[in-house]
């Protein structure tokens, strides 16, 4: 039995086989182990640089010249390090680089933390009290700070030259410029003819408007994104000119969704139910044809009483596009709630956080949860996309 384990059994019958307190000393007993082992490293790699051992006798101009004591944190607590120094200053450990002060696990838990939504407070509170160390808020901001050379990365990445779908929209997010205002996140998730979705860039401003859109879509093609099959869109004002100007062979689809929201909020209350439901019988229909059919009833029964209604259909030319495509994924695209479902969870995280204190720590979480999306979604076909070959996207 080595000097380890049988430190582990005298630790366990020296707190009468209590659990909690046991595990207290094992983490004790790693932390100080850990602590003397890379004291010995230290001291080690000194007298290879120096090139004697301590108490020779050697000619060399450079000598030892005591230790200073630098604490560095790790997932087992906080190690006191005696670093050793040389004369002339020239000594450095590989194993401790200069201003290191915590382990790589530490920052990827610090990270992977970040990842999931915490704020810099939570995330300090929760290291302090799983490392026993103290971590501020500023810290945590550094270690975090690493993600931004990932934001390059992922507004600089290569696109695939086609996508099936585009979905775009926009979100609301408080950011810090000055003074505190929400702000629109303009995202846009791309389904490729393959069938499996990506974020494919975003932008950040005041306001939703088309010509940030415009900007955007311009950034894809210049990113190696040549054809878009259908674009699914909100509705926002301009934004269908937009994409006619960019993309002039791509198809629209206007989110039914939206338009269905849109016929609510201009009907009364005790029609609501009753000629949402008649809506449905358009998009919900089966083909073409029975949808016109639909359409037309809809029409005839609810023109006299909603003419702001009926007008506001028949000047859409983008209502019933998806049925230009296989029945597969008509259900996908009639509407953008796949994205909005995406911005959702986007929005439920970034409650813990409040608020931005920059666009830059904006960016930071922004690209960590669009990386996120995009790993996991990789490989994964989106449903009834598997069934629909690329010529039934983008026949001859």
């Amino acid at each position: 039995m080595n000097y380890f384990t049988t430190s582990l059994m005298k630790n366990l019958i020296a707190n009468d086989n209590n659990l909690p307190l046991f595990e207290e000393a094992v983490a004790e007993l790693f932390r100080s182990e850990l602590e003397k082992s890379i004291n010995e490293i230290l001291e080690h790699e000194l007298t290879l640089f120096l090139d004697y051992e301590r108490y020779d006798r050697s000619n060399n101009e450079d000598y030892r010249n005591g230790s200073y004591i630098r604490t560095f944190n790790t997932k087992y607590g906080v190690l006191n390090i005696k670093m050793p120094r040389d004369r002339l200053g020239l000594f450095y450990s590989s194993l401790l680089p200069k201003y290191r002060r915590h382990d790589h696990s530490t920052d990827q838990t610090i990270i992977d933390l970040f990842d999931k939504g915490l704020s810099n407070q939570d995330i300090s509170s929760i290291v302090n009290h799983l490392c026993g160390a103290s971590y501020s808020k500023q810290t945590v901001s550094n270690i975090t700070d690493k993600c931004i050379e990932n934001i390059d990365k992922f507004k600089s990445r290569q696109l695939s030259k086609e996508y099936a779908v585009v979905y775009t929209d926009a979100t609301c997010m408080a950011l810090r410029r000055d003074t505190v205002a929400k702000e629109a996140v303009h995202i846009a998730v791309g389904i490729t003819v393959e069938g499996t979705k990506e974020i494919l860039g975003y932008s950040i401003a005041p306001n939703e408007s088309a010509e940030i859109w415009k900007e955007l879509l311009e950034d894809f093609k210049s990113r190696g994104l040549e054809s878009v099959s259908l674009f699914c869109t909100d509705g926002l004002a301009g934004m269908e000119e937009v994409i006619e100007q960019t993309f002039p062979a791509a198809k629209i689809q206007r989110c039914l969704v939206h338009i269905s929201r849109n016929i609510a909020a201009k009907v009364r209350v005790t029609d609501r139910k009753e000629i949402l439901d008649d809506f449905k019988e358009v998009y919900n229909a089966s083909k073409l044809e029975e949808a016109l059919s639909n359409l037309e009833t809809f029409t005839s029964k609810w023109k006299r009483k909603y003419p702001r209604v009926i007008d506001i259909l028949d000047k859409n030319t983008h209502l019933l596009t998806y049925f230009d495509y296989p029945k597969e994924v008509r259900h996908s695209i009639y509407s953008t709630n796949l994205i909005e479902g995406f911005n959702k969870q986007l929005k439920k995280k970034f409650k813990l956080k409040e608020q931005f204190p920059t666009e830059t720590s904006m960016e930071k979480y922004l690209v960590s949860q669009f990386n996120q999306y995009n790993e996991k979604f990789m490989n994964r076909i989106h449903k009834g996309f598997g069934l629909v070959g690329r010529d039934q996207w983008f026949p001859n």
